[in-house]
């Protein structure tokens, strides 16, 4: 039976060695957001050793591109994009300090053996949910790559952004142990 966590960001090597597959996480702190093409800007600046925009050790990075914000809002609809699309570029930003990412289904295996070299984890947000999501982000800024639009680089502020863990640093796959454990034989 998976627990409820609070956590906070920065993470730290100890946070993500605790989080299993299934635990339901309420995270607080700063994320990020960056989908594809931002993501394709930070690897090229880290393949130049040059300076990324903001200091991703310990980050966690969502995998958004949300709506305009209506008057009053913080930020419009924000729920998570398909996250095989970083599968080129994440294992780069994890080498780099990366700890956490949040999107929607499976990662590569490549994007797993880093997990498990760096101690990182993959967090599952509920596609669908983007305007309840919403309402646990407190700020967002952009911070790099306007140009982008919704797919900007935003610095969010949370509380208890609610979350799972769908694959951990220790190899646990909850999309693979699920399937095995409901799926038909």
């Amino acid at each position: 039976m998976s627990e409820q966590k609070k956590i906070t960001t920065p993470l730290t090597d100890e946070i993500v060695e605790d989080l299993k597959i299934g635990d339901q996480v309420l995270i607080s702190g700063t994320i990020y957001t960056a989908r594809d093409a931002a993501h394709k800007r930070l690897v090229d600046l880290l393949d130049k050793g040059e300076k990324l925009p903001f200091d991703v050790t310990g980050q966690i990075i969502y995998f958004v591109g949300p709506t305009p914000p209506k008057p009053g809002q913080v930020i419009g609809s924000a729920g998570p994009t398909t996250s095989y699309r970083m599968n080129a570029y994440t294992p780069r930003v994890i080498e780099a300090g990366q700890k956490g990412m949040i999107g929607k289904g499976e990662m590569g295996a490549e994007v797993v053996a880093q997990m498990k070299k760096h101690k990182a984890v993959y967090f599952s947000a509920v596609g669908g949910a983007g305007a309840l999501i919403a309402k646990s982000i407190t700020a967002a800024e952009v911070i790099a790559y306007e140009d982008l639009g919704a797919e900007a680089i935003r610095k969010l502020t949370v509380k208890d952004f609610p979350a799972i863990v769908a694959l951990d640093c220790h190899g646990g796959n909850l999309y693979k142990e699920g399937i095995a454990k409901y799926g038909k034989p």
